[in-house]
């Protein structure tokens, strides 16, 4: 019995540090607000799986998609434009709150049927579809969309359409029967999920501490708090990890590779990221009007010596705007995008260009690479004929109409291209409504075709005909997908899956351990 009981407390020791495991995260960004219904940008998509549940999951150790419960256990299409949700009976918010169907219908509803701006834009570039979510019962819903809808899990799936509670948000501001503008404001500050770590603290852009809660319906969580601090600095983020106040850090350039791997304190990991670093251009400036000018600007990006130049070759550079990820519509026989510079030369001339100024934004240390692209791109504009400058600014410009062209991303939402390209391009998108991109007639007629079909076939068709608009019409340029490399030490055993969309830093169950002493 004696032996037994040594055994066993051994036993209980040797388990203790997974569950007491402290770590901080060295992060190029931390995100100004943590509200996963207004959010979609790079910097913030990290930071809300571990807070936040969806009601239909997925298997993110899988490129393929394959649906599994979250909050919902079960789900079916009684009718063509309706979906029924059965919801776990034992989930728990972060305050206490029991989660029930007001909840779930609360958070679509707060998206479905938007009056905070935020939202609005959010549901009018990937919700639109959907009508309301109503309750059939203390932990029973359905969700009602407006037409027969093709994707229905995937945009259930989605992170704007997490579970807050309603209770909570209300009496944050205000009247606290009525959702007010003032409470989502205040929510995006201290956020309350069902996830299974809990917010401790958050600073804006800062900051944010992540502590397992305990009450979480699943899987206990592994760590026993994470803190994700910025640090904007490639160069110190390295040094944070080799000093050991960090113990990953993000968004590491390629060139500090070599460094990384012969540190025998530290390992890498890293892959080509579901995004496109692309170069926009505004179609409605004075100077950028002419779709010759355009295509000539595109043209005369050599992307593959971008991909050696920056990204040492592991960038992906696509022909078109496509990805592996897309499942059965990825489309590599797609050519939308190429480097001919000579042609360039004649659709300058054919423009009537004249040496004009073509300024490019870009930020400074928002995109790993971003800069140094660029000043690269400004070089290749060059030796074509045009007169370029980069114009370093640390604002967002995409709406502004004196934007000529700039450093943006174009980030995989969801595994479809409606996800990445149709978020940022469809008529009445973020692209359009901002000002820099036009549609007509015919190119929605394309578009209701590749988002509404049930038919692949048809979608794809569809898609290759939008892809001929974007070649003739040339609103932006793919330039890679990224090559995005994560640091940490030796001990810590942790990588981004391939289901999920990018930059997710997830430290659920499964996601992250520590190789023993």
């Amino acid at each position: 019995m004696k032996r037994l009981l040594v055994t066993t407390a051994l036993a209980l020791i040797a388990a203790m540090p997974a569950f007491a495991q402290e770590i901080t995260v060295g992060a190029a960004n931390v995100a100004p607000y943590l509200d996963p219904g207004r959010d979609h940008s790079n910097v913030g998509s990290q930071f809300y799986y571990n807070t936040f549940d969806v009601l239909i999951e997925r298997d993110y150790d899988k490129l393929e998609v394959e649906w599994k419960p979250g909050l919902a256990t079960e789900w079916s299409i009684i009718e063509p434009t309706v979906m029924e949700l059965k919801l776990r009976d034992d989930v728990v918010f972060h305050n206490g709150d029991r989660m029930t169907a007001d909840d779930v219908v609360f958070s679509l509803n707060r998206m479905y049927q938007a009056s905070f701006p935020p939202y609005q834009v959010r549901a009018r570039d990937r919700l639109e579809n959907f009508d309301r979510a109503e309750k059939v019962d203390d932990f029973t819903i359905r969700i009602h969309a407006k037409r027969e809808e093709p994707l229905w899990e995937t945009l259930i799936n989605l992170q704007q359409v997490m579970i807050i509670p309603e209770k909570y948000t209300k009496a944050l501001s205000g009247d606290p029967e009525v959702a007010e503008d003032s409470d989502f404001e205040a929510f995006s500050l201290a956020p309350v999920g069902t996830g299974p770590y809990r917010v401790a603290e958050f600073v804006p852009g800062e900051r944010l501490v992540y502590e397992r809660f305990d009450g979480f319906w699943g899987e206990k969580a592994p760590l026993e708090r994470a803190t994700v601090r910025r640090i904007p600095e490639t160069a110190s983020r390295v040094t944070a990890l080799r000093t050991g106040e960090a113990d990953i850090i993000t968004n590491v350039a390629p060139d500090q590779l070599a460094m990384l791997e012969a540190d025998p304190s530290v390992k890498v990991v890293g892959a080509p990221t579901a995004l496109f670093h692309v170069m926009i251009m505004n179609q409605n400036h004075e100077r950028m009007k002419d779709a010759r000018l355009r295509q000539a600007l595109s043209l005369a990006v050599d992307r593959n010596a971008l991909n050696e130049g920056l990204w040492l070759g592991k960038a992906v550079v696509p022909a078109s705007h496509t990805m592996e990820e897309f499942g059965e519509f990825h489309m590599p026989e797609l050519n939308t995008f190429e480097y001919n510079p000579e042609r360039a030369k004649e659709l300058l001339a054919e423009a009537g260009y004249n040496g004009e100024e073509i300024v490019y934004d870009c930020q400074s240390t928002y995109y790993t690479n971003g800069m140094l692209a660029a000043q690269a791109i400004v070089e290749m504009w060059g030796a074509v004929g045009v007169n370029g400058r980069v114009n370093v600014i640390e604002e967002w410009t995409g709406g502004k109409p004196e934007m000529m062209v700039r450093c943006w991303s174009n980030p995989m939402y969801f595994a479809d291209p409606f996800g990445s390209f149709g978020v940022m391009w469809a008529p009445q998108g973020p692209s359009e409504s901002e000002g820099r991109f036009n549609t007509d007639e015919e190119y929605a007629g394309i578009w209701e075709r590749f988002r509404y079909s049930s038919d692949t076939g048809a979608r794809k068709q569809a898609y290759g005909e939008l892809m001929e608009r974007i070649e003739q019409d040339a609103p932006f340029l793919p330039l890679y997908r990224p090559y995005e490399s994560w640091a940490m030490r030796t001990n810590v055993n942790w990588a981004p899956k391939p289901g999920h969309i990018p930059y997710v830093l997830d430290f659920r169950a499964g996601s992250i351990d520590f190789a023993s002493n």
